[in-house]
């Protein structure tokens, strides 16, 4: 199994196909196996790679630094497998990993998407509201009503079992999990970055409210929305054809060229003049 021994954690990580690269970090009841929707279909055009944030799958934490180490380890694998520039997909969790990470070093960042996510940004009054109302109403949910919308629970009782399947792996959880992002981002500072961003959010999300997305990305100038439909908080997981193809087209968009046609309308996103 491939893994980046530091010298506090094995972080396990895999790359699957070649080309440009594009890193996919998950959230708080993910690791890397989350993103099989995702992987297998990426790694046809790009260098597909996910990890596991130390805690989670096969990766270990056994200082217990969480959230705190999580920039720093990406740094690290990058390095490691002689990466200079990637493209970011960060979910949830994740994305305040993603988002740290092209804070510090937006040189080696080609396009960020923040999935569901607010994680590490710096949040106004009003969208403060939001999000306290919001952690408020989910504090007592179980995590499959936090994570999956409830239209899809109800429709697809297997892909939703899966799903808490793979959150059983994790040594870490919501309750555990250490560590923090740091000073939040100011969106004004991400966008200063010059870096290519997209949101992506489930319309049904009941952890980061739509509108509490939209507020933040309004502020971020240059940025792109896309609201899914119907999804909850893993639109990835609830609408992967429609994930992928958001960001697929944000990655054709920043100029990473895919070795095949990935959209599910290929040849998709044409770039213009």
């Amino acid at each position: 199994m491939p893994t980046l021994e530091r010298d506090d954690a094995s972080l396990y990580y895999e790359s699957h196909g070649e080309g440009e690269a594009v890193v996919f970090a998950h959230g708080m009841g993910g690791n890397h196996a989350i993103w099989w929707r995702q992987l297998e279909r990426f790694s046809r055009s790009y260098r597909a790679i996910g990890i596991d944030h130390r805690g989670y799958g096969l990766s270990t934490d056994p200082g217990g630094r969480g959230r705190g180490a999580f920039v720093e380890d990406l740094r690290a694998l990058l390095d490691h497998l002689g990466i200079e520039r990637a493209a970011l997909v960060g979910q949830s969790m994740g994305g305040g990993t993603c988002l740290g990470f092209t804070r510090r070093w937006p040189a080696r960042v080609a396009a960020l998407v923040l999935a569901d996510t607010l994680h590490g940004l710096e949040e106004s009054p009003a969208v403060a509201s939001l999000m306290a109302r919001a952690r408020e109403a989910t504090r007592a949910l179980a995590q499959a009503e936090r994570v999956l919308g409830a239209a899809f629970r109800a429709a697809n009782p297997a892909e939703s079992f899966l799903y808490r399947q793979i959150s059983s792996f994790n040594a870490t959880d919501r309750s555990t999990l250490a560590g923090d992002w740091g000073v939040p981002c100011p969106p004004a500072e991400l966008a200063a970055t010059g870096v290519p961003v997209l949101f992506i959010a489930g319309s049904e999300d009941v952890l980061f409210p739509i509108e509490a997305i939209r507020q933040v990305q309004e502020s971020v100038a240059g940025s792109f929305l896309v609201e899914i439909s119907g999804a909850g908080h893993s639109a990835f997981w609830e609408r992967p054809e429609d994930f992928n193809d958001s960001v697929a087209s944000a990655l054709q968009m920043a100029g990473l060229k895919p070795r095949h046609p990935l959209h599910s309308n290929a040849p998709g996103y044409q770039r213009l003049g």
